[in-house]
């Protein structure tokens, strides 16, 4: 197939498909080993997209597949940027695959382009990390971490730490809590906007931006540390809170960028709700 007809594919056509992680419920990362872009795969026929999910199932990688809705497809390419992905591989393992750069089809947002008072908040590397990291760890269901595994823990902790995210709070100083199975709690963070929207689709919490450094002193005595994007990628970190914290919500929050419900407010993965935050493995501790 040639570019031109994929990209033109891509915007029009009746039926696009995507493989969903179901390790991250979000789409389905690789790293081309030759190229080296970081990709999603995506398919015009959903008979040819079954056949790439069981050879992958096969692998034990295991993959949902989703169609993209004509009406949300510009927006779930544009959301792919804050996942750190630059392409899109379409039809892989046909004659006519073909590889899209996501500049091609999409442009990146930029934050000289948002309005007066809203701030970019996207946190690209670490996202792409962490979704590998998941990706791997849950399917494989290691008792200890690979070398590689371990390389990307580090490099996870190192992003981390050079970010922003986004907490979320309410005016009478409520934080939201998610429990895990073995009785902890954790206190959700996100790595951009339209992970916040997937967590806040009631509309009952505002979001601070708040940079890494400064999380333990916004995290509540009751947490053992944060869990990132409870609905997606769902990686917790031990954070500790400070000892002089106060116990009061963020103040002079920022208006996040785009705050306001992404993609219709959609999990495109089928996401469980914020409380089914189960099984979420993390990293060490940062500190």
């Amino acid at each position: 197939m040639e570019k031109q007809k994929a990209l033109n594919e891509l915007k029009n056509a009746k039926d696009v498909y995507v493989l969903m992680s179901r390790c991250t419920r979000m789409p389905y990362v690789v790293c081309d080993p030759e190229t080296f872009d970081d990709e999603i795969l995506m398919y015009f026929s959903e008979e040819d997209i079954k056949k790439e999910g069981a050879r992958l199932i096969e692998e034990k990688i295991p993959v949902q597949i989703v169609r993209v809705e004509g009406n949300q497809r510009l927006r779930f390419y544009a959301n792919l940027y804050t996942m750190g992905v630059n392409s899109i591989l379409v039809n892989r393992g046909m004659d006519s695959e073909v590889r899209v750069q996501l500049t091609e089809l999409v442009t990146k947002p930029r934050a000289e382009q948002l309005p007066k008072g809203q701030t970019l908040v996207e946190n690209p590397s670490f996202h792409l990390t962490a979704l590998y990291f998941m990706q791997e760890v849950r399917r494989q269901k290691l008792e200890q971490l690979t070398d590689e595994l371990k390389e990307m823990e580090e490099e996870i902790l190192a992003d981390y730490s050079r970010g922003k995210f986004l907490v979320p709070f309410q005016d009478d100083n409520g934080v939201p809590l998610l429990k895990h199975p073995s009785g902890d709690t954790y206190q959700p963070i996100f790595t951009d906007p339209i992970e916040f929207g997937k967590f806040n689709r009631e509309k009952k919490f505002k979001a601070a931006i708040v940079e890494a450094t400064k999380i333990p002193d916004v995290l509540v005595k009751e947490a053992k540390g944060v869990v990132v994007n409870p609905t997606g990628v769902n990686l917790q970190l031990p954070i500790k809170k400070r000892a002089q914290q106060n116990g009061q919500s963020p103040a002079g929050a920022q208006n996040p960028a785009g705050a306001q419900t992404p993609a219709g407010g959609q999990n495109p993965a089928g996401g469980q709700s914020p409380a089914d935050a189960q099984g979420s493995e993390g990293v060490k501790n940062p500190q």
